[in-house]
Parts: structure tokens; sequence; C-alpha cells
């Protein structure tokens, strides 16, 4: 089980990095649509790609960072029996939550979203409004969720089975820094 844990580290640090860089969409994101709004009701002027550019932002922004906000137990979450189960049960229910819940969605997503994904590419589709944004780019983005959001399922999965084996203490929640528009 030992041999596992720098699988576990590496994924979690890959999510930790991934999801502090897209964090700064999120600033990005609010400063492009008040440049929008702006440059509309105050000027007149539309710019498609920057009212695109906020739509390749918010879509970057969440599904990239899926990984991070489940690394960070930040997913909703019914705490009907996991809010006062001890740290053994935690981690069982989040084995289960993850081998019947997390990694037959991210299967169906990923078996749909190829389909889907792979058909805009053959294309190399565009935007609707004649723009440079590639869009097949951002529905590839379709695919990149559920693979970060199946290998921090791996992570979680792992580290709840040392938690049940006694390898691992749980870890505490502590507070996270924030990052830009956080």
């Amino acid at each position: 089980m030992n041999a596992l844990k720098p699988l576990v580290r590496a994924i979690d640090t890959t999510n930790e990095h991934l999801g502090r860089i897209v964090s700064w969409f999120a600033l990005l994101l609010v400063l492009m649509q008040f440049a929008v709004v702006l440059l509309r009701y105050v000027f007149g002027l539309g710019f498609i790609p920057m009212q695109e550019s906020v739509l390749f932002m918010h879509s970057i922004l969440f599904l990239v960072g899926a990984g991070y906000t489940l690394l960070h137990d930040g997913h909703v979450r019914v705490d009907i029996f996991y809010g006062s189960a001890t740290a053994e049960r935690k981690a069982l229910i989040d084995c289960i939550g993850v081998l019947v819940f997390l990694w037959p969605l991210c299967a169906v997503m990923t078996w749909k979203g190829l389909t889907f994904v792979g058909a805009s590419v053959r294309v190399l589709e565009g935007s609707p409004e004649g723009t440079f944004m590639p869009f097949w780019l951002l529905k590839s983005l379709l695919l990149v969720f559920p693979l970060v959001l199946s290998f921090q399922g791996l992570s979680m999965l792992l580290h709840s089975v040392f938690v049940m084996r006694g390898l691992e203490t749980p870890a505490e929640p502590v507070p996270e820094e924030r990052g830009p528009g956080v």
C-alpha cells in the first residue's frame, strides 16, 4: 500500500496546481465581463471574441478545476450520514461514493463525450459567430472534466483505504488560502 502513496501525492499535487492556475480565470472572467458590459452599454461597441472568451474562461474554470474542488472537499455532499460519522465511517462513505457514483458518472460522461467531442474535432468546429475561437478545443474540455475527477476519485479512494487500514490519519480540514476571485 505504501507504494501507492507517491501516486496519490502526484494526483493531489497535479490537481492542486491545476486548481490554482485556473482560479486566476475567475478574476480574468470578471474583468473581461466588466469590459464587455462597459464597452456595450457605455460606448455602444460589441466585441464577440471578448464575449466568447468569457465562455471559454468560465468553462475552463469549472471543468478543469473540478479535481481541485474534489481535492478540497468542495463538492456538494449530503451530510445526513457523513456529518457525525467517525473517520473510518467517513472513509467508507467516500469509498462507496467514488465506486458507486463518481466513477460510473465519469465513465458515462467520457463515453458520451467521446462521440460529441469527436464530431466537433473532426470538422474542427469553430465559433458559430465566425470568430477565431476553436470550439472543438472548448468541447474537448468535456473530456478533461471526467479525467481530472476520475484521478482525484482514485486519490480519494486510496486515502480512504489508507485511513480504514490505519496507514494514514484522516486529513483535518485546513483553512485554504483564497485565490483570486474566490
